[in-house]
């Protein structure tokens, strides 16, 4: 299976998701922001980093690079696409997921070993883990703070597209947001504990914590992360 990982100017994790890919079993396809063409891949991966500097806002002008002129309309005809970091700020701009990505609210860059709960796990990249499982990856970001209006978040959370929460420990400071970085609590202020949601279809995914750093044994928290690549595959094969 040909999964594509697009380079914007700015990317920083493009060559680790091209490997996470190769380690699950996938061919990996490099594409490049400046071109139209998906090159006939069976999935994308929009990378961690920080495209076009993050000027205007995180993801604002990558959202209009040539290659989103051929990404969005496939996403849409059920293309499975998943977006990391920068990448899930990427598909808010581009509305292809609902919501929008904030400064951390405590306004500053995190870089941690984090602990998620899989919330669901009947998308494309999440149908290898359990409903309830809990795991650990990387999270690293300044602009990491989900938000979106009352009606939004209800309607996520009804529909059971809320993907991934962030593990909170002790009470919580607000309905809203929870976050105390010394208790491992939200560490980024995100609107109820939401670390990654999916579309209605179940095929695009975004989540800001990043699963490629989480693939090899010795190198990161865990190897938790290896089930996002290993479930798109299985996915496109039974498509």
């Amino acid at each position: 299976m040909r999964i594509g990982v697009v380079t914007f100017p700015g990317s920083l994790d493009d060559h680790d998701a091209l490997r996470a890919v190769r380690v699950a079993g996938g061919e990996p396809v490099s594409l490049w922001h400046g071109d139209d063409s998906l090159r006939d891949v069976d999935a994308v991966v929009l990378p961690g980093g920080f495209s076009y500097g993050d000027y205007l806002r995180a993801g604002a002008i990558a959202r209009f690079a040539p290659v989103m002129s051929a990404l969005i309309p496939a996403a849409q005809g059920g293309l499975p696409v998943l977006g990391i970091c920068n990448g899930f700020q990427i598909l808010c701009e581009s509305h292809l997921l609902p919501g929008a990505m904030i400064q951390n609210d405590h306004r500053t860059f995190i870089c941690r070993d984090q602990r998620l709960r899989v919330e669901n796990a009947t998308t494309a990249w999440t149908s290898d883990y359990e409903h309830g499982e809990e795991i650990t990856i990387v999270l690293k970001n300044q602009d990491g703070q989900y938000v979106a209006d009352q009606r939004t978040l209800d309607e996520l959370e009804g529909e059971g597209r809320v993907a991934f929460r962030y593990v909170v420990d002790g009470p919580e400071v607000s309905p809203a947001r929870t976050y105390d970085r010394f208790t491992g609590r939200n560490p980024n202020g995100s609107y109820r504990d939401i670390a990654g949601i999916t579309n209605d279809r179940g095929n695009v995914v975004g989540l800001m914590p990043h699963p490629e750093h989480a693939i090899d044994e010795g190198y990161g928290p865990s190897l938790d992360g290896l089930k996002f690549f290993t479930s798109v595959l299985k996915s496109v094969v039974s498509s």
